[in-house]
């Protein structure tokens, strides 16, 4: 669950937009139609021995073999700069990375000599790129005695033809030699997307209109469900994730899907959280389709995110929404109850929820409350680019408040919480929500409901617009802190669930004015197969390490991140990359790829002392 790790208790849009949205690297869940992957070195005359061909130089001296400096192997070597003067020199050569491995390794060596005296001031420096994204930089301070190895992980740019670049300058004095030599791209790895690995099916619309019986506890009605294909590879299929009907059994399961219309419904499967609709016919690229059908919902008794505490019902992932389809095939991963396995494309909601009066309602998105037949109210909420929709429904206490950045809060309380409790946890939400928005990006889902529940076993648990939670400020911020990572950006959940957990605890810090000091030092692995970054089927069966690793870890190395390459740049690193992803989806690879083109500093021994693979 979204559990908080400092709790003892830790168990176990339009097309076109949405099209762009979808065209991301695909995450790399297991799936049979996975291609078979044959280990290859893919760059050409890497050692310079061959003369100068495939290379493109920026003059004819710089691969050579002259007096001055010497090959790693070999005779030959590229010499960029040295000159002493203003220059610019450049290498470069046109790869293709193959698709069919999930790993893809630029390693070369490098030797820095330079007459600069400085200990501080990169005047000359080095940049290695592919495509246009900066791999690395390197400057006369990275000076050293001899050739170095630096290794680049360059998975992200798996079935591109891409150029591979490095630039030289120098400045009006002193000279600084950039040396390479035997420079190699090899890819490896059983498994990974074929060349489309474009997620689909994009651009879902949900909507959804359900009455309620007396209590709550009961909800049926009607979903439909628009999308568009955004795969080259026609559709002929699409699946329901069902993931509530965990707390249930397949005879008897909490969530009913019948009557489909727009497709033909198939057979229930992953312990009947996944549901086959083939489509009437295959759905080409660009092409959009509309599935519907009648919903049933029994909420079962528990406090749980799904379950209601006596008259108190909470409704998360009840709803049926698209999986998602990529290279790796459709992502089916089971249910966890440890952590998440959620795994969806932002969306657009409408949900109308007809419920007794004596009910009040918060949900994901902007509410309006209107009528209905006697002794009822029907409440619409409508929700842009969200990942899913939850609501809860009972005689909870409310009180409101807006941030001093403007976002409407609202505190939805069981019985049992104090007032003074509840106006804690408004002060709380409305500190937490700016201050992750001034580090982030502005929050765009309109108001923010929090339900406060201390019978809550799993301390607390986020979805867009609408958190579930305990009284506890760490708590709350850090479910706040999922609207931003999870939230707008999204990840597989199953596959990479430090993606958003370590993410959030690492702002969770920040907004509570705590920096993380020395929390690195105090890590101990329990195996060598125990990283930061392992699925959710690793930790389910590892649960009693899933928070320590995942949360705790996982937070500390991204303090350890920002001390090494300084404040402003991880600021700026982490601004700008949920500004790329802004409503995407984020994998290890690219954030890895990213921080490296933040800084000068090679991140390859960092990412390996902290175990972050991908």
């Amino acid at each position: 669950m979204r559990s908080t790790p400092h709790k003892a208790f830790v168990t176990s849009a339009l097309a076109v937009a949405a099209l762009a949205a979808a065209l991301l690297p695909g995450s790399t869940a297991s799936a049979a139609e996975a291609a078979a992957c044959t280990p290859t070195q893919v760059l050409a005359n890497g050692g310079f021995e061959s003369g100068t061909s495939p290379w493109t130089q920026s003059s004819t001296s710089v691969i050579t073999s002259r007096t001055g400096q010497s090959a790693h192997g070999g005779t030959s070597f590229a010499w960029l700069d040295g000159v002493g003067g203003t220059h610019t020199d450049t290498l470069s050569q046109s790869v293709t990375i193959p698709s069919g491995c999930s790993s893809a390794t630029l390693t070369f060596w490098l030797h820095i000599d330079t007459a600069e005296t400085t200990s501080s001031t990169a005047y000359d420096k080095l940049t290695a790129k592919i495509g246009s994204t900066t791999l690395a930089t390197y400057s006369n301070l990275n000076k050293a005695t001899g050739y170095v190895q630096k290794s680049v992980d360059v998975s992200a740019f798996a079935g591109q033809t891409v150029s591979l670049a490095f630039t030289g300058t120098e400045d009006s004095s002193l000279q600084t030699s950039f040396v390479l030599d035997d420079i190699a791209l090899n890819t490896s790895g059983d498994t990974a997307p074929p060349a489309d690995s474009t997620r689909t099916p994009a651009a879902p619309a949900y909507t959804v209109s359900l009455s309620s019986n007396t209590a709550g506890t009961v909800w049926t009605g009607h979903e439909s469900a628009t999308f568009t294909n955004a795969s080259a590879t026609a559709l002929s299929e699409v699946y329901l994730r069902l993931w509530d009907n965990y707390h249930g059994t397949c005879s008897a399961p909490p969530i009913t899907v019948t009557n489909v219309t727009g497709g033909t419904a198939g057979a229930l499967s992953v312990a009947c959280t996944a549901l086959q609709i083939a489509l009437p016919t295959p759905l080409a690229q660009g092409q959009s389709t509309t599935i519907g059908f009648d919903l049933g919902i029994t909420v079962p008794s528990g406090a749980d995110r799904f379950g209601h505490d006596g008259a108190f019902n909470m409704i998360g992932n009840a709803l049926p929404v698209l999986a998602v389809k990529d290279g790796s095939g459709w992502h089916l991963d089971p249910y966890t109850n440890n952590g998440e396995s959620f795994y969806s494309l932002a969306a657009d909601f409408k949900v109308t929820l007809d419920h007794p009066t004596s009910l009040l309602v918060p949900a994901t998105g902007t509410s309006t409350d209107t009528p209905g037949t006697s002794g009822r109210t029907v409440t619409t909420a409508t929700a842009s680019k969200v990942r899913d929709f939850a609501w809860a429904a009972g005689p909870f206490s409310k009180i409101s408040g807006t941030s001093p950045g403007g976002v409407p809060v609202n505190i939805y309380s069981v019985s049992g919480i104090s007032s003074s409790s509840a106006q804690s946890m408004l002060s709380t939400a409305k500190s937490a929500v700016d201050a992750h928005a001034g580090r982030f990006g502005a929050y765009p889902y309109g108001e923010l409901d929090a339900v406060i529940d201390n019978n809550f076993w799993f301390g607390g648990m986020e979805y867009p617009g609408f958190v579930l939670d305990l009284v506890s400020t760490t708590a709350l911020t850090h479910e706040i802190g999922h609207q931003w990572w999870y939230g707008i950006v999204g990840d597989d959940e199953y596959s990479s669930p430090w993606l958003d957990e370590a993410f959030t605890d690492y702002a969770t810090d920040l907004a509570q004015g705590l920096s993380g000091t020395n929390c690195w030092n105090s890590v101990s692995w329990a195996s060598s197969a125990e990283k930061i970054t392992n699925s959710m089927a690793y930790w389910d069966a590892h649960s009693s390490r899933y928070s320590t690793v995942v949360y705790g870890y996982g937070k500390c190395a991204l303090h350890d991140l920002r001390r090494l390459i300084g404040d402003s740049a991880m600021t700026t690193l982490l601004r700008n990359y949920a500004s790329s992803h802004w409503y995407g989806v984020s994998t290890t690879a690219e954030f890895k790829a990213a921080a490296q083109a933040a800084t000068s500093t090679d991140l390859t021994s960092f990412w390996t002392t902290h175990r972050i693979d991908g």
